[in-house]
């Protein structure tokens, strides 16, 4: 069997292992996507008259914060479910699976291909789901083309696959489960210092550089700008960088990592 065909076969083999993982154990998903559920509730029902005064001129409508909320929760959903891929490639480390992984006739780096494969399907999926609820409550996106929409759900991908190698990487790194839920948490810390709930401008100027130099907020206004009809700009080749950059240093610091010589 040639290596690609090898590499190929494990990695479908660890990626239905991941899977089946996460169908047994829900609990760690279910868990992660009450995060961005509740904000959704919460900045709707309970700030969205307030919060949407600001956006619309002074006069209140709840349905203007929702259009401005939903893009910014749909990525924290990314980075919330990612969470749950550091602490199960922490768990894999530490209970000797990937010890005895290492004795087998497997593909090396099938372990975490499989992990990273599972996780963007899982982000994918939670999306759907968040998704979902935001257009129960009231979220629409009537002028959005065709190509948009591809263009939506390719930028949430690629932000699943960049956030997801370097989860892998901050498992591979801690001592245990708890240690690597501690390390993932600006995975969710980040969407909340971004423009998710609040526009750049209506920050003050200390504030902003911290949520305009991050790669939440480029994505966020992309995928406002493509559901929304918004102004791009910019934001665009940003976010497409940012993944891009995270991407390769995830997979560089995964790879190092996990070839690094077990203590």
């Amino acid at each position: 069997m040639s290596t690609l065909a090898l590499a190929v076969r494990d990695s479908s083999t660890m990626l239905r292992r991941n899977l089946l993982h996460a169908r047994r154990y829900p609990s760690m998903t279910l868990n992660l996507l009450l995060t961005p559920v509740m904000l959704l509730l919460l900045f709707v029902y309970v700030f969205g008259d307030t919060m949407s005064a600001g956006l619309a001129g002074g006069a209140p409508d709840r349905d203007v914060y929702i259009a401005y909320v939903v893009p910014g929760l749909l990525l924290m959903t990314i980075g919330s479910t990612t969470i749950g891929t550091a602490v199960s490639v922490a768990t894999d480390m530490t209970e000797g699976i990937v010890a005895r992984f290492r004795t087998m006739a497997i593909h090396r780096g099938s372990v975490l291909i499989g992990h990273v494969l599972g996780s963007v399907l899982q982000c994918l999926a939670s999306v759907v789901f968040v998704g979902a609820i935001a257009v129960a409550i009231g979220f629409r996106s009537t002028d959005a083309t065709v190509l948009e929409w591809l263009a939506a759900f390719g930028l949430l991908a690629f932000f699943s696959l960049a956030l997801t190698w370097l989860a892998v990487g901050m498992g591979l790194v801690s001592p245990n489960a708890e240690g690597a839920s501690n390390n993932a948490m600006p995975l969710i810390v980040l969407p909340l210092l971004s423009s998710a709930f609040v526009p750049l401008d209506a920050m003050p100027g200390w504030f902003r550089p911290i949520a305009e130099y991050q790669p939440f907020t480029p994505a966020i206004e992309t995928l406002r700008g493509l559901l929304l009809g918004t102004e791009i700009g910019h934001d665009g080749w940003l976010a497409v960088a940012w993944c891009l950059g995270l991407v390769v240093l995830g997979y560089l610091w995964s790879k190092a990592s996990f070839n690094r010589d077990p203590k």
